[in-house]
């Protein structure tokens, strides 16, 4: 073997952000916030970042976005730099996008291109894969016109499948279609199996804990935290695609499952937000929302405005119940960034910690043992001396208050979530006592 290696180059990368605010100083803060956020989303699949701009926008222009004389200074600063691909954080139409790549002389990626790459990046289970390459083939569907430079050429059919004269744009667009439907049938198989799953953990059952957030808001650091695990937590934007979970035993002795969910971002696009339906179902199945927030960001507030926007959608979808906010804690997380626990203002529902130092751990495990009480119900049950499976079954799902022991059984009073009532009822009808 020789001395020397071979090294691919690193891809040199612009960010361009085109902005149609401007005045106010908050404004101005928001444009550069939303900048390195999209540095950050470019830098985190390896490209080199050799230059980066928000360029205001006086009028969109159709063909290009940019006006005239943006897209040849652009063009200029692409060959200065010996830029390969340029990002535009916004998303671009197929014309947009193929008229930009001509008058830049270089590769033209949109918002939408660089979310679906990270996240191509990024998938490790099945499930997550299939999402990923279904949320490619729905945008490679809607841009065939600049994916394919031999649109003239015909080809015959075979039979009716296409018949003669069918041209190779529409060959390709129904070849996509074709794995557009076998994808969807592999992700139902895998939403099947997933929801046996869901069930299985009914039968247990442990109350589930959804942490969600802005991508790098820190959920994975304190899934990490609390249970132990090692999932990946890393400093960058959607480290965290497959939903993980993990049983997780409270102070108080209860037990709950913790699961982690992909991070939240403005502007998702919208093949991924259908394209990752079965992920999100973890949160629509959670009996408590941890909202995990960083309060160190410079735009946390509209973080968690996009969030509460997804999230909001959810429910118009169908996917999430209207009383969500109703079971959710607010964990302002980075607090060490801050200044500390201390320095953030107390509110309801809201929880200053540090994912990191574990400063305001405790609090949080406090306030969701507080929640989880508040949702509990007292009830009376009334068992014979052979009831030992019943009596077990009490204690391993909900809380016995007080037993009274006596010659025919005992009376016990315990605290069960209603969903553990229900099940109680149907597993060993009639011990219920009448109140």
């Amino acid at each position: 073997m020789s001395g020397f290696e071979t090294q691919k180059p690193a891809t040199r990368a612009a960010v361009i952000l085109p902005w149609e605010k401007s005045g106010p100083q908050e404004e101005i803060r928001a444009a550069d916030a939303r900048l390195e956020e999209a540095v950050g989303l470019a830098a985190s699949i390896g490209l080199v970042i050799v230059r980066k701009a928000a360029i205001l926008l006086r009028a969109r222009r159709p063909s290009t976005l940019l006006g005239s004389g943006q897209v040849e200074q652009l063009a200029e600063a692409v060959k200065l730099d010996g830029v390969d691909v340029v990002i535009i954080d916004a998303r671009l139409s197929p014309g947009q996008q193929r008229n930009l790549e001509k008058a830049l002389g270089c590769k033209v990626v949109d918002r939408t291109g660089l979310i679906l790459d990270i996240f191509g990046a990024r998938a490790a289970t099945r499930e997550g894969v299939l999402q990923v390459e279904l949320a490619h083939l729905e945008y490679q569907r809607s841009r065939l016109v600049r994916l394919w430079t031999h649109l003239e050429r015909q080809r015959g059919g075979f039979g009716f499948l296409g018949g003669p004269g069918e041209t190779q744009m529409e060959a390709d667009r129904r070849m996509l279609a074709e794995r557009i439907g076998k994808i969807k049938k592999e992700l139902e198989q895998v939403r099947r199996t997933r929801g046996l799953h869901r069930d299985a953990r009914k039968r247990v059952p442990f109350p589930v804990v959804a942490l969600v957030g802005y991508t790098n808001a820190g959920k994975s650091t304190l899934f990490n935290a609390l249970t132990g695990a090692s999932v990946q937590a890393e400093n960058q934007l959607f480290a965290t695609l497959d939903p993980t979970m993990r049983a997780l035993r409270l102070p108080s002795g209860r037990n709950v499952i913790l699961s982690d969910t992909v991070g939240f971002i403005s502007e998702l696009p919208t093949e991924l937000v259908a394209a990752f339906r079965a992920t999100l179902e973890e949160v629509s199945q959670a009996d408590v929302i941890l909202h995990v927030r960083d309060v160190a960001h410079p735009d946390s507030a509209a973080q968690r405005a996009d969030v509460l926007h997804v999230l909001d959608s959810m429910v118009r979808d169908g996917m999430l119940d209207a009383q969500w906010p109703e079971r959710t804690i607010e964990v302002l997380n980075k607090a060490d960034l801050v200044g500390g626990v201390q320095a953030i203002p107390k509110r309801e529902n809201a929880v200053a910690i540090s994912a990191i130092t574990g400063e305001g751990i405790p609090d949080l495990f406090e306030a969701l043992d507080q929640y989880l009480t508040r949702s509990m119900q007292d009830v009376r049950v009334r068992l014979s001396v052979t009831d030992g499976a019943a009596l077990a079954w009490l204690y391993d799902h909900g809380e016995v208050v007080e037993r009274l022991d006596h010659d025919e059984g005992m009376d016990v009073t315990v605290r069960l979530f209603p969903q553990d009532r229900e099940r109680f009822e149907i597993v060993y009808p009639g011990r219920l006592s009448a109140e």
